[in-house]
């Protein structure tokens, strides 16, 4: 963690890994998940839009190269001179696919030109034993990290949303990954239906005590192209305000210990289909008022 920060940050994390700053580039590979064709259930978590949370990648009828060409170019006005990449293949569950698939995508990412290492979005139940023997040797060759879905530890919650997994599942995932070296990434979502801050900051202290390299926390998005969508626009719920979700990420920051990489503090809500809560398209400001919040509170990640 820098001394300027009161957390510590994934732009910190990869700045001290690679010696400077390093560009995600968001990626579809054109897969699914078994919450969606099936195998578990169908219509996938009620949170989820139809792009498998992938609403800012490109196309998955592009190809991985062209789809990480976009990234660089709409991203260069921001960071003009960033040569350095990481791959992150975000939609839907990244490694439900065959083998021979996933070798084919990842390697072709990994070939890119200034790419240094390998980002991987997927569910608990979707790492067969021949994907993590393949996920073993790439973690060998470049810097590799899996991130894992959990969202909540709360079994009610879990049944509500259409998780299709349980708590055991996403725990044995994650110590899998970690015996063999790789580093794992939770998602929580902050503000799901009937949840209390007490609940949240469970969630939070149960993921303090795992094995893990980061923390990516999301506010939850209404979206009218998922099952939520419809059923919020039938019977609203109460949604966090944003003075209720600063105040809460703070919280969850103080539990979390602080070797523990803060991959996002909050997620973008695409506008097109964004229902509620309306304060998190300007994500900017709302990284502000975090930032302003901490500082205010004198809030340190894994201070008490």
């Amino acid at each position: 963690m820098s001394n300027a920060s009161r957390f510590y940050s994934l732009n910190d994390f990869l700045k001290e890994r690679h010696q400077e700053k390093v560009m995600k580039l968001s990626l579809d590979g054109g897969y699914t998940c078994p919450n969606r064709d099936g195998k578990v259930a169908s219509g996938g978590c009620i949170f989820c839009s139809s792009r498998g949370s992938g609403d800012f990648t490109s196309s998955s009828t592009k190809s991985i190269t062209e789809q990480m060409q976009d990234n660089i170019e709409l991203l260069s006005n921001k960071w003009p001179n960033v040569k350095k990449y990481m791959p992150y293949f975000q939609a839907y569950s990244s490694t439900y696919a065959s083998l021979d698939i996933l070798q084919k995508q990842y390697e072709e990412a990994l070939s890119f030109p200034g790419v240094v290492g390998l980002a991987i979005a997927t569910r608990p139940d979707c790492l067969e034993d021949d994907v993590l023997e393949y996920l073993s040797t790439l973690n060998q060759r470049t810097h590799l990290w899996v991130e894992l879905g959990l969202q909540t530890i709360h079994p009610t919650t879990s049944k509500f949303i259409n998780r299709g997994h349980d708590l055991a599942c996403f725990e044995e995932a994650v110590y899998k990954l970690h015996h063999l070296g790789i580093e794992v990434v939770a998602h929580m979502i902050i503000g799901l239906p009937y949840e209390s801050r007490e609940d949240i900051l469970a969630t939070a202290s149960y993921i303090s005590k795992l094995p893990l390299q980061g923390v990516k926390m999301h506010m939850l998005h209404v979206v009218d192209n998922a099952p939520l969508g419809k059923l919020y626009t039938k019977e609203p719920f109460s949604l966090l305000s944003e003075d209720e979700y600063v105040e809460i990420v703070g919280e969850v920051l103080k539990i979390l210990p602080p070797h523990f990489v803060i991959h996002r503090l909050t997620g973008d809500g695409d506008r097109t289909h964004l229902i509620a809560p309306l304060w998190t398209v300007r994500k900017t400001l709302v990284l502000n008022h975090i930032h302003k919040y901490l500082k205010e509170h004198d809030i340190y990640q894994g201070g008490k």
